[in-house]
């Protein structure tokens, strides 16, 4: 049964990766990606969001052991992936190109089936959402943590299929002034949650440092 903190990792752990994944952003991208391939778009969404599921999952499962194998704290990681956070999301406040354009800078040369690459990745399980997992990971303090970040995951790549299911119909009524808008403010709401990561790291390295000044 959940408790109250693992109500809230909850939904700190969905935030940080709904506006990595940003799904609504990732539609008309989908749409430029699939086109000549209109009768295929509902395997191909349902593929792409597998395979996402599938790279999450691995970094949430292993994450605790790379840590543990290359000497990474917590805090460490929390500051860098703050820091990737934050210069993600002031990337995206500071372009002004069109979100099409993102299927180009990211993608590899299109092929017959585009369902795991680019789709899968990096589209929706990029560096950014790769770099949410294991700082969430970091943070698990116990099971219900992990089972919460879980649910995060699975929620995200539920609602990114929807999305992508939508993707059409959605970007043909919010046009590109509604997808310019919505990319700002997701890229606004990553830089606040890197810039809290990298917070929430300093603290820890400030605590443990007060506190061995204080015993020594």
């Amino acid at each position: 049964m959940f408790s109250s903190t693992d109500a809230k990792f909850v939904v700190l752990a969905f935030s940080s990766l709904f506006s990595v994944i940003n799904p609504i952003e990732a539609a008309p991208i989908f749409v430029a990606m699939t086109r000549g391939m209109e009768e295929r778009r509902r395997t191909l969404a349902l593929r792409a969001s597998m395979a996402a599921a599938l790279i999450l999952s691995i970094f949430a499962l292993t994450g605790g052991a790379i840590f543990a194998f290359f000497g990474i704290t917590l805090p460490a990681f929390q500051i860098a992936g703050g820091i990737l956070f934050t210069s993600l999301g002031l990337s995206t406040l500071r372009e002004e190109d069109h979100p099409d354009d993102r299927a180009e800078r990211t993608a590899a040369p299109r092929s017959a089936d585009p369902s795991i690459v680019p789709l899968g990745m990096p589209l929706i399980a990029g560096p950014g959402a790769i770099s949410t997992v294991m700082v969430l990971v970091g943070q698990a303090r116990d099971g219900g943590h992990r089972i919460a970040l879980a649910v995060a995951i699975a929620a995200n790549i539920l609602l990114t299929l929807l999305f992508l299911l939508a993707a059409p119909a959605l970007v043909r009524r919010i046009g590109p002034t509604g997808q310019r808008i919505v990319s700002k403010i997701m890229g606004l709401i990553t830089a606040v949650i890197g810039v809290q990561f990298v917070l929430n790291g300093v603290e820890t390295v400030a605590v443990a440092i007060l506190s061995r000044v204080a015993h020594s």
